[in-house]
């Protein structure tokens, strides 16, 4: 009887090896499908409708679309604000990576300047927005009491809509910076040390050991912050909502904070109008994730 138990004994093992992982990713799966999934198709759905939120939904097929892609001038500013957002954003990951160079110091006091860089992550965007709309007052804010101090001419950035935009920028890349470099601090940890003696010994320093030891071996950390800093770009909201509301004059619109407006707000309640800007904001995004997962995928391929 033992030599027909164990072929027994044997496919059950496999099978529970196979099916072990299933387990414990279904519940995942099954939230993510109906949380995400599930909600970015009725996204589509409602976006080929003209509804209110409350009432019946009528069909209009694509002119939600036309509508947004043809005579929309605010569609078109809030566009052209999240481009700007897209690339002054980035600034975040090499400043993150130069800081956290300089943090993965062993010098005195090094947990204290730890300390003050990570601490505009763990604050609330909210507070980040009233704190720079504070420093960006026209009379009282520190900005204008440091320029009067060197004799320069006082600025309000959160009222010229030529400069309101990139105030805010500048506010959302003090947390970005500070997540950037905590994502290169921990790559930093994991880089191989003997290449690095290897490196030194082959006469490499500077700058050439950061571009072709260091920065190789930072990818991952690289990858990732690059997909979270085009996210968070592209989805802008919370800034802009406490610092500007929107103005002046629409200046510092967004495509995020648009939706919100024709969705939600007191002169908005357009919720297919403002499902098709949430699509177009969906397949930006999604063209930038599957541009970089298709590049490291052809890193490491090339690697193989």
């Amino acid at each position: 009887m033992t030599p027909h138990a164990q072929p027994t004994r044997g496919w059950y093992k496999r099978n529970e090896i196979a099916i072990t992982p299933w387990l414990f990713l279904i519940p995942a799966l099954i939230f993510f499908t109906a949380y995400v999934i599930i909600p970015i198709g009725q996204s589509f759905w409602i976006s080929f409708h003209e509804w209110d939120g409350l009432g019946e939904k009528t069909w209009v097929g694509t002119d939600n679309y036309e509508r947004l892609l043809s005579n929309d001038r605010k569609f078109g500013i809030s566009f052209w604000n999240n481009i700007k957002w897209l690339v002054l954003y980035l600034l975040a990951i090499p400043g993150g990576l130069f800081i956290s160079l300089f943090l993965n110091q062993k010098v005195a006091g090094i947990r204290l300047y730890k300390s003050l860089f990570f601490f505009p992550f763990v604050i609330s965007q909210v507070v980040v927005g009233l704190v720079f709309s504070w420093f960006y007052l026209p009379r009282e804010g520190l900005l204008n009491a440091i320029l009067t101090f060197v004799g320069m001419d006082t600025v309000n950035i959160l009222g010229d809509p030529s400069l309101a935009t990139y105030g805010i920028i500048a506010a959302g890349l003090w947390p970005q910076t500070a997540y950037c470099m905590i994502l290169y601090l921990t790559g930093l940890n994991a880089v191989d040390p003997e290449q690095i003696e290897a490196a030194r010994l082959d006469g490499a320093k500077g700058t050439r050991m950061l571009w072709h030891v260091i920065l190789p071996q930072l990818k991952p950390a690289t990858f990732i912050a690059f997909v979270v800093t085009i996210i968070g770009a592209l989805r802008s909201f919370d800034l802009i909502s406490v610092m500007t509301n929107g103005g002046p004059f629409g200046s510092t619109r967004v495509l995020s904070f648009y939706m919100f407006e024709e969705s939600l707000s007191e002169f908005g309640f357009r919720m297919g109008y403002g499902a098709a800007i949430a699509v177009v904001l969906f397949f930006i995004m999604l063209g930038f994730i599957c541009y970089f997962l298709w590049s490291m995928y052809q890193d490491e391929k090339g690697g193989r």
